[in-house]
């Protein structure tokens, strides 16, 4: 292996049997998009069972041992830009910070900067795992641009490969608190069911069959029991794309203020005038794991942001 390449090493997961390997991938590898796993497939940096696969189509090689080569990075477009960063844990490897709704994870399309990879570039000094390409620096996982929270970024290589293991793994410890429209009965329960793209709005996902998505679980705990609404903590055994945003929604209680599954007609703040909330009303609470250097047992919490704060008291009974 060169300098400044590493190597992402796991087993293929069985739903590789009927998924493309690109998609398989990318469910076993966290932190790298679709997208960068199709490219490194492509240009004959993966190796299952030893031999080199540049095929992103193939299938059923479920089960089979594979090691992803993460070539150096080049330079990019990602510039350090000097942005406020509220910071809740940082050592010499990772760092764990409390972003706040708006603010988009990586540059995009829309999003060429302003980002929180920008702001970590300039706390960081650039010093961040390269594994995420030049896009995704230090990006082991990310949160949706207007949820709040904790979210964990890697400073190394060594610890992004550990964290993207426990992400896999599901021994990521990850709870989120949302205000949902609606009274959810049972007060309790575990929403089980594969998450993929929606049929009817691409820009959605939706719960689908398992032949077409991804296993998503969602344990959910009612709080408190507001004004026509619910305070809830969702507790993530995996985590998909929009996950509690589509399981809340699955069961009839979409977050308030959700733009993309909320329903205007039906929900609280089409009642309740005095009411402004712009965005979903969630909020990434409690963020727990092992170092995966250190192995020492973190765990952070943290307070709802002022505009769901005041959201939640204007709603108490």
């Amino acid at each position: 292996m060169n300098e400044g390449q590493s190597t992402i090493s796991g087993t293929l997961p069985d739903s590789q049997k009927k998924q493309r390997l690109d998609a398989a991938l990318t469910e076993a590898v966290e932190g790298l998009s679709r997208e960068r796993v199709k490219s490194l497939i492509a240009t004959g940096n993966l190796l299952i069972d030893g031999v080199k696969f540049t095929d992103p189509s193939a299938k059923k090689l479920n089960g089979k041992p594979f090691e992803l080569t993460i070539p150096e990075p080049i330079a990019g477009p990602a510039l350090a830009q000097d942005i406020p960063l509220d910071v809740v844990f940082e050592d010499t490897h990772l760092i764990i910070i409390n972003k706040p709704a708006g603010l988009v994870v990586h540059p995009a399309a829309g999003h060429a900067d302003g980002t929180l990879v920008n702001a970590l570039l300039h706390h960081c000094r650039g010093q961040l795992s390269g594994i995420g390409g030049v896009t995704r620096p230090g990006i082991v996982h990310r949160i949706d641009k207007d949820t709040s929270g904790l979210m964990v970024a890697a400073k190394t290589d060594a610890a992004h490969q550990g964290l993207s293991a426990l992400f896999a793994k599901h021994d990521i410890e990850r709870r989120y608190m949302a205000i949902v429209n609606g009274r959810p009965n049972p007060a309790s329960a575990t929403i089980e069911g594969s998450i993929g793209r929606s049929n009817v709005n691409r820009k959605k996902m939706a719960v689908v069959g398992d032949d077409r998505g991804k296993l998503a679980m969602t344990h959910y705990t009612v709080k408190e029991m507001l004004d026509g609404a619910a305070l809830v903590e969702c507790t993530l055994e995996t985590g998909r794309t929009h996950q509690v945003r589509v399981h809340m929604t699955h069961i009839g209680h979409s977050l308030i203020g959700d733009p993309l599954y909320g329903t205007r007609r039906k929900s609280l703040l089409s009642r309740r005038k005095d009411i402004q909330f712009g965005r979903q009303a969630l909020h990434a609470a409690s963020l727990g794991f092992v170092h995966p250097i250190t192995d020492e047992k973190l765990m952070f919490s943290i307070g709802f942001p002022d505009d769901m704060q005041e959201l939640f008291m204007k709603l108490r009974v």
